[in-house]
This record gives structure tokens, C-alpha cells and sequence, in this order.
């Protein structure tokens, strides 16, 4: 009688270091100017064993972007964690700083904005739609808040992504400091 090793195989092993590989690729170049040969690079594998993995660009986007989405879900989960106080308003206060401090890595900002840019590919759509439904959800039973705290807090989340993908913070003008004011992004 055999038993199942429980040491993963070479191909389970290899998806989240592939997946890791796409998130880099697709935030520089997007979907459509990224091939998967550049993630087979950046992943020092073959194309076709990339392809073993993930089946389409489009699948192997949706990894990138799942894996987006955890790290998102990580951070915040430990800025509530960190909390001063476990109530609504600081909790979603401190999920935000988590955040802020997150997207100073601009591979996750800019796959998210490459994945709104091509939403209308079906399986993107669904990726992005379920990952925003993971960080509401997670931001309202976590926090506690109201629905309007809580679209506030996502309200403010793309605020920030504008800042930073635009270099927003650069700008010495009174329309800059009036989408910027009150909200500071580490360097």
C-alpha cells in the first residue's frame, strides 16, 4: 500500500512563484502589452510549462490579480489588527494607513489599474469584481462599520490609487492639495 506524498508537486509548487512573476509583468505592461514569454522570463521557465499552469493570458492575469488581492487583504488585516482602538472608525482608519503603506509597492496599484482598464474581458471582470467584493467584505465584518463608513473607506482607497498613479503628491497647485489634503502616502 502507497501513501500520498504530501510534498507538492512540481507544477503546485511552481503557480504562486509563476502568478508572482505575472503580477510583476502585467503592472508594468498591462494586459495587452505584456506576452507571456515576459512572465515565462521573469519566472526562468519555458512559456509552454507556463501554460501547463495557467491554461490562457487571461487565467494567468486572474492568478496575478488574485495574488494582488491577498497581499491587499494581508495588509489590511494587520493595520486592523494594529488598531489603537477596536472600533469602527479606527479600525478602518488603520486599514487605510495599512493600505497606504502597501501601494508605496506600485506593482499592486498599477495591476489593479490595468485590471479596470480591461474589465470587460469576462474572466478579468469576474477576478476584479470578486477581489473588490473580498475587501468590502473583509473591510465591513472586520470593522463593524456603517455601509457608509465602509464605502468611504473604498471611496478614499481609489483616491489614493489617483494620488500615487498620478504622482498627485508632486504637484505644488491648489487643485492638487485639494484632492490631496488630509491624506499622506509613505515615500
Amino acid at each position: 500500500m502507497s501513501t500520498r506524498s504530501s510534498t507538492l508537486s512540481t507544477a503546485e509548487s511552481r503557480r504562486p512563484l509563476v502568478a508572482e512573476a505575472a503580477l510583476t509583468e502585467f503592472s508594468r505592461g498591462g494586459f495587452h502589452g505584456t506576452t507571456v514569454a515576459r512572465v515565462a522570463r521573469t519566472a526562468k521557465i519555458s512559456p509552454a510549462y507556463v501554460f501547463k499552469l495557467f491554461p490562457s493570458k487571461e487565467s494567468l492575469f486572474v492568478a496575478a490579480l488574485e495574488a494582488c488581492f491577498t497581499e491587499i487583504l494581508g495588509a489590511l488585516e494587520h493595520g486592523a489588527d494594529g488598531a489603537p482602538e477596536q472600533k469602527p472608525q479606527p479600525i478602518l482608519d488603520a486599514m487605510g494607513g495599512a493600505y497606504a503603506e502597501l501601494i508605496a509597492d506600485r506593482r499592486l496599484l498599477m495591476l489593479q489599474a490595468h485590471a479596470q482598464s480591461v474589465a470587460d474581458i469576462p474572466e478579468v471582470g469576474d477576478a476584479l469584481r470578486a477581489g473588490l467584493k473580498s475587501i468590502t467584505t473583509f473591510a465591513k465584518s472586520r470593522s463593524r462599520g456603517s455601509d457608509d463608513a465602509v464605502q468611504n473607506f473604498v471611496a478614499y482607497g481609489q483616491l489614493c490609487h489617483l494620488l500615487v498613479a498620478a504622482r498627485i503628491d508632486e504637484q505644488k497647485a491648489p487643485w492638487a492639495e485639494i484632492l490631496s489634503h488630509g491624506i499622506r502616502h509613505p515615500n
